[in-house]
């Protein structure tokens, strides 16, 4: 394992005796690798032959340790304070933000078949369906090899809510609460048809040799689902502008501009790998005994508010809180003065 220290450990690299960093320097950012060695069985049946987990902790050394998981694209620098434009949350989690980082101890991960440096599918090569079960134990792999005991809470974002749910229902005794946001127990049809067309379209261009080309197409689909209808009205109601090929739409520059920037960080096979994950989500929220705080926004395309209403009702121990936003499925990322008041209700990060 390899481990980065912002300031000089006064600890051995890894060394967490329990769930408070003894001898860290406040604002201690920690980073690694694991290693885990051996065959490893995943939820689908697929095996992987080892497994490496890229992990970030920032934070106080005697706070609590709060687990940060986002959507398919986030990745293990949650924020940072040198650097706020790397970091995918840092609209929302950091110092005197929504998610108070001078109080907590900010956990994440890169997801297993992601674009990060945890294990995931290269150049084209096979690699086996992940779920959100194999996300989770990932996460308590982590936290066993930290030394951590029990977990303050697991703040999860679409797909990291999904994971903060499958975590909750296997490992109860190591996290207090879960705070899912735009997230549920399962996919809503509507959602997986989109994805479903989505990984046609990068298939199809991969067997064309352009399989860039067709995650930005895909990419350009998705985040018409990802906004509300109220948001593109707004921005998008100007005039075509004629080219060669034939008219261009405002939205259309949009959308694609943003494909052409997602193709350029993220790996098709890794979008491939972990759309389907989003996919094949299911589990038994009637299982889940720890405290639930839910999030659901009224102009999600993707995660309909119907659908967290129902799976609230069916958990035993949840709170639903139902908010307003132009930005629809996108909402965690950008409303930060609408999430504050919720966060603040959770354990350690009252003043």
């Amino acid at each position: 394992m390899s481990e980065q220290h912002a300031n000089p450990p006064s600890s051995p690299p890894g060394a967490i005796a329990s769930d408070e960093a003894v001898g860290l320097p406040a604002n201690t950012v920690r980073e690694g690798i694991l290693e885990v060695p051996g065959e490893i069985a995943l939820h689908h049946g697929g095996r992987l032959p080892g497994m490496r987990i890229a992990w970030r902790l920032v934070g106080p050394a005697s706070a609590p340790v709060v687990v940060v998981l986002g959507g398919i694209s986030a990745h293990r620098r949650v924020y940072s304070t040198e650097d706020p434009a790397s970091g995918w949350w840092s609209e929302i989690a950091g110092p005197g933000r929504a998610l108070p980082a001078e109080k907590l101890r900010i956990l994440s991960f890169d997801y297993l078949g992601g674009s990060g440096d945890t294990t995931g599918p290269r150049s084209g090569e096979p690699f086996p369906s992940v779920s959100t079960y194999d996300q989770a134990e990932i996460l308590l792999r982590l936290a066993n090899h930290l030394g951590i005991k029990s977990l303050r809470a697991i703040v999860g974002a679409s797909y990291g809510g999904m994971v903060a749910l499958a975590f909750g229902e296997r490992h109860p005794e190591r996290v207090s609460h879960l705070v899912v946001i735009s997230a549920s127990d399962r996919t809503h049809p509507m959602s997986t048809a989109w994805r479903s067309v989505q990984r046609r379209v990068v298939r199809f261009a991969t067997e064309c040799g352009r399989p860039a080309d067709g995650l930005k197409l895909a990419r350009a689909l998705a985040m018409s689902t990802y906004r509300s209808q109220e948001e593109f009205a707004a921005r998008f109601s100007g005039s075509p502008r004629p080219t060669p090929e034939g008219f261009v739409f405002p939205v259309e520059d949009y959308l694609i501009a943003r494909g052409a920037d997602y193709a350029l960080r993220y790996q098709p096979d890794s979008f491939l790998c972990l759309s389907e994950s989003i996919d094949l989500h299911r589990l038994d929220v009637g299982r889940i005994f720890v405290p639930v705080t839910a999030v659901a926004v009224r102009e999600d395309q993707l995660v309909p508010v119907a659908d967290m209403r129902a799976m609230v009702a069916r958990l035993p121990h949840a709170k639903l809180h139902e908010i307003s936003s132009f930005f629809g499925h996108d909402a965690f990322l950008k409303e930060g003065e609408l999430l504050k008041p919720i966060f603040a209700r959770l354990p350690g990060a009252q003043s």
